[in-house]
């Protein structure tokens, strides 16, 4: 085990940075792909994957932006039959809970011939601290187009002690875990508790799509985005997701952490403090 060589296709994302960080920390060969990298590795760009692929014996797949989007099933069948070729052993993707093209994803990964691991996650608690809901905290109001949906967020520590223990671990190959956290809670419920623990005035506000997308256009967001967040506001947050799993549990042997735990401790690094 301690001479295998690990790829890590989203090192620098907020799983796959934590899942090679955890890696380094055990002595294993980790290798980080991206378009910077030597090898590059570049998800519109498939014709560097096979010598990002060369060497490697398992690999952490995180796609970006998302399973959801156009193309995307396409390319992680590329990517299967490049790793197989390439006699890599053991992939790990980490996928999307409760998206249909997710599952699509699953399913060609689950027929590769390649071993596998699937995490199937709900939306990270770090949505809120190292993505696109930061700006809104930041400034006082979150604008999103849901309302009481409820979500049953999850720590992306979770989702990398789980990769990490996929990779190092006997026992997790062939197995899909569909991990939540602990508790479902709405966006509002969230914001509410980021806000009593900074003691900041912090509003969540309910848009309607339409709006919303006109934000976001005002903004001149590339419209791949604008179409992604449409897919899961509209579509993935109907609910279907309103349901806690044990998928942690038996990843791990232990409960996943719980919100109230992540709020505190981000709060504490002041990334949360208002604008100045």
């Amino acid at each position: 085990m301690g001479s295998e060589t690990i790829l890590i296709l989203g090192g620098s994302g907020k799983t796959g940075r934590r899942v090679a960080e955890r890696l380094a920390a055990k002595g294993k060969q980790v290798r980080l792909a991206s378009r910077s990298t030597v090898p590059a590795f570049d998800w519109t760009d498939p014709s560097g994957w096979a010598a990002a692929l060369e060497g490697v014996d398992a690999a952490y797949v995180s796609y970006q932006p998302d399973l959801a989007v156009p193309g995307a099933v396409e390319a992680i069948g590329t990517l299967c039959r490049l790793a197989a070729e390439k006699g890599v052993k053991h992939l790990v993707l980490l996928s999307g809970r409760g998206e249909d093209e997710a599952l699509a994803a699953e399913e060609v990964l689950k027929q590769s011939g390649v071993g596998y691991t699937i995490i199937s996650a709900s939306w990270f608690f770090q949505n809120f601290s190292e993505a696109f809901l930061l700006d809104g905290i930041q400034a006082g109001e979150l604008v999103l187009p849901v309302g009481d949906v409820k979500e049953p967020f999850i720590d992306a520590e979770d989702i990398a002690d789980v990769a990490v223990a996929a990779f190092t671990e006997p026992g997790h190959k062939g197995k899909t875990y569909e991990v939540t956290g602990p508790r479902l809670m709405t966006f509002g419920e969230a914001v509410a508790e980021i806000a009593r623990q900074t003691g900041r005035d912090i509003r969540f506000t309910t848009v309607g799509i339409g709006d919303y997308v006109a934000m976001l256009e005002e903004a001149q967001i590339l419209a791949d985005y604008i179409w992604l967040i449409q897919y899961l506001f509209t579509s993935v947050l109907d609910g279907r997701n309103e349901s806690l799993t044990d998928g942690i549990v038996h990843a791990l042997g232990r409960s996943p952490r719980d919100f109230a735990e992540y709020v505190r401790e981000t709060a504490a690094t002041g990334v949360w403090e208002g604008l100045k």
